[in-house]
């Protein structure tokens, strides 16, 4: 990991300049490029096709300006779009995606309706892309009030979206393998938690709901083990979100057992769109506006998720953190 230098672009027309103050990182997708294991890197994705094919990585080293969480204030702006409604002004605080850099050249349109909500610190804003991924995910599952919902996984997304899954009226069972985020997500609204190291996870969950199992279960940590046990721990007919960014091969996914037995229900969750049958109504931007009114409006607390804020130049830290400790931290912000 290093930090590159470059000369500033001019700014083309119909498109802003934003200096960013902080770029969160994805500690998912972005250690996949770190640790070698993105299928970009051996394989190419042919968005016409919808295939990945294996003539050759669609992504190579050095992979530049990583990182789709960011925040920064408007500093410069194509002449013809001063004072233009809808778009951010100079001097705007914007929310957008334009990775781990000092500044974002940015067409107008993408951050249309992306000023920050009035009230809401610069540092929440970093959390409108991880905060949509999270939504989709519970959105992906249909949950109805009253139901019992299971989240494997409480990282950052993890917690997000047992906080989501609660306010949408779930009983939530949180999943992890480290027991401080198991207390995070007793506050984050989860009724009970469950350490698969020391518990048999879909026998608890089981139990706790009278023999029938959970109606939903959730998997945003990316572990296939992890994945496996959230199909087993639902409902007959029940429904798993496979929300996680898997690597390889499934080791640890055995689909001939309770998946066959129980027709239980494997939908995909990916940030790319929304579920199908709310392509109607819902957009990925309408996810991360709505995600951010949420935290404006008190409902959903993301600053006690920011464990570490780290000044850009010391990035090389801050991935050697979130690969080799996990444990001593959650979301991990750079500031510039």
């Amino acid at each position: 990991m290093e930090i590159a230098t470059g000369e500033s672009t001019p700014l083309p027309p119909g498109h802003l300049r934003v200096r960013t103050c902080y770029s969160g990182i994805s500690a998912g997708t972005e250690l996949t490029a770190y640790r070698g294991t993105n299928p970009y890197l051996t394989r190419s994705w042919s968005p016409e096709a919808r295939l990945f094919r294996d003539a050759g990585g669609g992504i190579s080293y050095p992979v530049a300006g990583w990182g789709y969480s960011e925040v920064g204030e408007i500093c410069e702006i194509s002449p013809e779009l001063l004072d233009m409604p809808g778009i951010p002004q100079p001097g705007d605080m914007v929310w957008g995606v334009w990775g781990h850099r000092s500044e974002g050249v940015v067409p107008a349109a993408l951050l249309s309706g992306h000023r920050l909500p009035a009230g809401l610190s610069p540092l929440a804003g970093a959390f409108a892309r991880v905060g949509a991924i999270a939504y989709n995910a519970v959105l992906a599952g249909d949950i109805h009030v009253g139901e019992e919902v299971a989240v494997f996984g409480q990282g950052v997304l993890g917690l997000l979206v047992t906080r989501l899954a609660e306010l949408n009226g779930a009983g939530v069972t949180a999943v992890d393998t480290l027991d401080s985020r198991l207390a995070k997500a007793k506050e984050y609204g989860a009724l009970r938690t469950l350490n698969p190291r020391a518990d048999a996870v879909a026998e608890r969950i089981r139990e706790a709901t009278g023999g029938r199992g959970a109606d939903v279960a959730i998997e945003i940590s990316g572990a296939y083990p992890a994945l496996h046990e959230a199909v087993r721990s639902v409902t007959v007919g029940g429904r798993v979100v496979a929300s996680g960014f898997y690597q390889g091969d499934g080791a640890g996914l055995r689909l001939g057992e309770e998946f066959h037995h129980n027709r239980v229900q494997l939908v995909s969750s990916q940030i790319g769109g929304v579920p199908p049958q709310l392509a109607g109504r819902w957009t990925v931007d309408r996810l991360q506006q709505t995600f951010l009114r949420l935290v404006a409006d008190g409902l959903v607390d993301v600053k006690s998720l920011v464990s570490h804020v780290i000044p850009a130049a010391d990035a090389a830290e801050a991935y050697v953190l979130l690969d080799e400790r996990p444990a001593d931290a959650l979301q991990v912000v750079l500031e510039f």
